[in-house]
This record gives structure tokens, C-alpha cells and sequence, in this order.
């Protein structure tokens, strides 16, 4: 069948990366309701459409593109969103994934700026770089979500220019419209910096009293 995008079970000290199963639905029906204002340009399914979603992750799974994860806060137990490798990327003469994605990502109001976003990034990248051993991983947004571009380059990645039209509007009321995004990424060099940065973050993260 070819090269399949699978991503294993990753856990820290603040989230567990489980892959995406229907066995989340619930959790994330709720979690996707607490505050929806936050989400901005972001698609975020609602209760009601968080099963069509999960069966439309998992559909793209299947392809080998798509490596979905439900983000589980340690401390609750629960699931509170959602993340992804995708995108994957092949050296033509032997097949070695040397690029990959992450996207796809949403948190729950109540988990947003505790930690979870920073540290989940982490144990993607580390994974990426450490296990699949990838030259690059790529991140990109709404050139015009502004927070979403803020949280991403707060986890070290580097900017690298707009792409105009470039791929479908998420956006609420932009249906069939195209977006410009914002691209960004993390090079195999840059990753031991990275890595040391994010790190002591995540310290710091876990040495504040408990939310």
C-alpha cells in the first residue's frame, strides 16, 4: 500500500497524544462547546458534528495521510482537543519521509494558555525529528489569525511568508473561498535550540501551581 502516516501514543508530563477513536467523541463533543468565540478562523467541528468529523479524520487516516490525535489533559483524564501529523513528505528515490505537517489543531477554552498546546508541540516535533528523523515540519494558519501565528511561532517556529490563495478558507461564513496562509517551520538544525527552549518552558510550566 505503500508509506502510511502512523503516529504512536505520546505522553508528557501535562497531555497525552492518544490517536484519534470514536471513544473521544464525547469529551470532545463538550470540549468543542465551551467558548467558541476563541476559535476565530479556526474550524472547530460543533458537538453535533464532532462524529462526522472524527469518521472524516479517520477516513484520512486510512489513506496514509493523516495521523490524528485526540489531546488528553493529564490532569483531568479527559480529552480537549485535537491535533495531527499530515501532509507527509517523500524523497522520490527512496521513499524516506523527510517532511511532515502538523495541523489540524484546536483546544478547548478551558486548556488554552495552561501548557498543553506548547507541550503537545513538543512531543510531535521531538518525535518527528528523534524517531522519523525529518529535515523539516511545517506549520501553517490563516494569515489573518493572528493568535493562531502568535502560538506558533511561540513554540519556535520560524516565519516564512504568506502564500496567497493557497488552500480553502476555514473560516465561518467562507465556504468555498480561498485563504492566504501563513507559513511556518522547524529545520533539523534549529531542532536541539527548539528542543532546550521548549523544555525549559514546560518546566516552568509545571512548576506554577496547578490550575
Amino acid at each position: 500500500m505503500g508509506f502510511m502516516l502512523e503516529g504512536p501514543v505520546l505522553e508528557g508530563g501535562l497531555v497525552r497524544l492518544e490517536p484519534l477513536h470514536r471513544r473521544h467523541a464525547a469529551e470532545l463533543a463538550a470540549a468543542s462547546e465551551e467558548d467558541r468565540s476563541t476559535y476565530g478562523f479556526t474550524w472547530v467541528p460543533t458537538a453535533a458534528e464532532v462524529g462526522p468529523y472524527i469518521e472524516a479524520q479517520l477516513a484520512r487516516a486510512a489513506t496514509g495521510r493523516l495521523a490524528p490525535y485526540a489531546q488528553i489533559d493529564l490532569a483531568s483524564g479527559r480529552a480537549v482537543g485535537a491535533t495531527s501529523y499530515w501532509e507527509p513528505r517523500l524523497r522520490p528515490e527512496t521513499d524516506e519521509l523527510y517532511a511532515v505537517e502538523v495541523g489540524f489543531t484546536w483546544l478547548a477554552r478551558s486548556a488554552q494558555g495552561t501548557g498543553l498546546n506548547t507541550e503537545s508541540k513538543y512531543l510531535l516535533f521531538r518525535h518527528a525529528f528523534e524517531n522519523w528523523g525529518v529535515a523539516r515540519v511545517d506549520l501553517k494558519t490563516d494569515a489573518r489569525n493572528a493568535r493562531s501565528r502568535a502560538a506558533i511561532a511561540g513554540v519556535g517556529a520560524q516565519f516564512e511568508g504568506v502564500l496567497r490563495n493557497w488552500s480553502r478558507s476555514w473560516a465561518p461564513g467562507e465556504d468555498g473561498l480561498l485563504r492566504d496562509a501563513a507559513i511556518f517551520s522547524i529545520i533539523a538544525g534549529e531542532w536541539p535550540e527548539r528542543r532546550a527552549a521548549l523544555e525549559e518552558r514546560i518546566a516552568a510550566r509545571r512548576a506554577t501551581p496547578s490550575r
